[in-house]
């Protein structure tokens, strides 16, 4: 009696844990590509409230005028042609200390031409199916 109840039990647990695996089969994919749907979106947002800022900032200075900066992600570095110079960070209000966190990297000509630099992925240790 004790040995069908122990069979028993390793069989509903095994059917229990199958069933789980499935369940992440299907599930873990798709929250790693709502996860990487939501870092496009946030980058997008990042990118449109940098060359907002940029716009605020020029249309306030007297020169019109950035110093060019290369890829960057301190936004402290980025300042106008005016005595004293405008500086970023200050137009953007969502910084903290000044660096942003999305990995991205800005270059700023003297126009207020804004490019967005994206991270490099890093290889994933197994292959993924699309």
């Amino acid at each position: 009696m004790q040995e069908r109840q122990a069979t028993g039990f390793f069989m509903m647990t095994f059917v229990v844990v199958s069933i789980l695996g499935i369940l992440a089969s299907i599930a873990v994919p798709e929250v790693i590509r709502m996860i990487d749907k939501s870092k496009v979106s946030a980058r997008a947002t990042e990118y449109h409230n940098i060359q907002t800022a940029v716009t605020e900032m020029l249309s306030d200075s007297a020169t019109h005028t950035l110093q060019p900066v290369g890829p960057t992600e301190n936004m402290s570095q980025i300042r106008t042609s005016d005595t004293p110079p405008l500086v970023l960070a200050d137009y953007l209000f969502s910084l903290k200390d000044q660096t942003l966190k999305l990995g991205c990297l800005y270059a700023f000509a003297a126009d207020g031409t804004v490019s967005q630099y994206l991270p490099q992925p890093v290889p994933a240790p197994f292959p993924r199916r699309g």
